[in-house]
């Protein structure tokens, strides 16, 4: 709120979680075999495996596969269960090892391209903020 004060209600998604990121991921930060990042914009989705195995998962791998019932990217899950963007990379990449998870990372030169980049930023202006006004437009 504009006081600083929570906004009323519960949080819809929980507290953070308080464990060190470098904790989660054994103090590994190269989310691939290769070294190279997986992009923010990759989908990931659950397997059948994975849905299977749900119940035997570390908490954040439980928490992911769980979420990706439905395809999302990287970026996605981060911001929805509230963990480090490297984080989810490096434990994506691991349950995408395990044949948990499957990996579809965009075609580059589509995601380098302009006009999707503008496309995303009116969606993102079209959304209203929490008082229900849209934002300004350029």
């Amino acid at each position: 709120m504009a006081d600083g004060s929570p906004p009323p209600g519960p949080d819809p998604v929980g507290p953070a979680s308080a464990v060190r990121p470098f904790l989660v991921t054994a103090g590994r930060v190269a989310p691939s075999a290769a070294g190279r990042p997986v992009p923010v914009e990759t989908q990931v989705v659950a397997t059948a495996e994975g849905l299977l195995v749900l119940d035997r998962l570390s908490f954040e791998q439980h928490d992911i596969v769980a979420a990706c019932r439905q395809p999302q990217s990287i970026a996605e899950l981060a911001a929805r269960l509230r963990l480090h963007l490297n984080v989810v990379r490096v434990l994506a990449e691991d349950l995408r090892a395990a044949g948990q998870l499957t990996v579809h990372v965009p075609d580059s030169g589509v995601t380098h391209d302009a006009s999707v980049l503008r496309r995303v930023i009116d969606g993102l202006r079209a959304i209203p903020d929490s008082r229900g006004v849209l934002r300004d437009t350029d």
